[in-house]
């Protein structure tokens, strides 16, 4: 399977990312009643084209059909004097699961960072998420932490 990776989306490709958008956060809990508002969703699709944003996307494209995303940004630390990377989203459309597209965005994610010249990338997954630990363990290193988050 050849599976294409570009840097970011092309502006008319809002319809077919969409969907991957909206599976990426049902499983996450954020669909009907506890969706993301529209004006999340159309902010976030407008910052992926922003050249003052440090938001990215990156898609797979296989037999003209966007099949996954990874959004990522890159961001101060306090323990690093260089910036790092971190990989909030990613998914794969749940019919091309198991070919390879999800290694595949994290390593052109990993490819972004080297280029800007970030050593590190990191992200979060929830812990009852066995089929993406079980990549994320072949692909990085599971350093223990636990996240903790609270909202207003």
């Amino acid at each position: 399977m050849r599976v294409g990776i570009y840097v970011r989306p092309k502006l008319n490709d809002l319809s077919a990312w969409k969907p991957l958008w909206d599976g990426y956060n049902a499983f996450y809990g954020r669909e009907n009643e506890t969706a993301l508002p529209s004006a999340v969703t159309d902010t976030t699709w407008q910052r992926f084209f922003d050249p003052n944003e440090p938001v990215f996307a990156l898609v797979a494209e296989f037999e003209r059909r966007l099949v996954g995303l990874a959004h990522y940004l890159f961001h101060r630390s306090t323990t690093r004097i260089e910036l790092v990377c971190y990989l909030q989203d990613l998914f794969t459309a749940p019919s091309e699961r198991g070919r390879g597209i999800g290694r595949a965005l994290i390593l052109a994610v990993y490819d972004a960072a080297t280029s800007a010249g970030v050593e590190r990338v990191y992200w979060q997954t929830h812990e009852s998420n066995a089929p993406g630990r079980h990549l994320y363990d072949k692909v990085a290193k599971h350093a223990g932490f636990l996240v903790y988050s609270h909202e207003r």
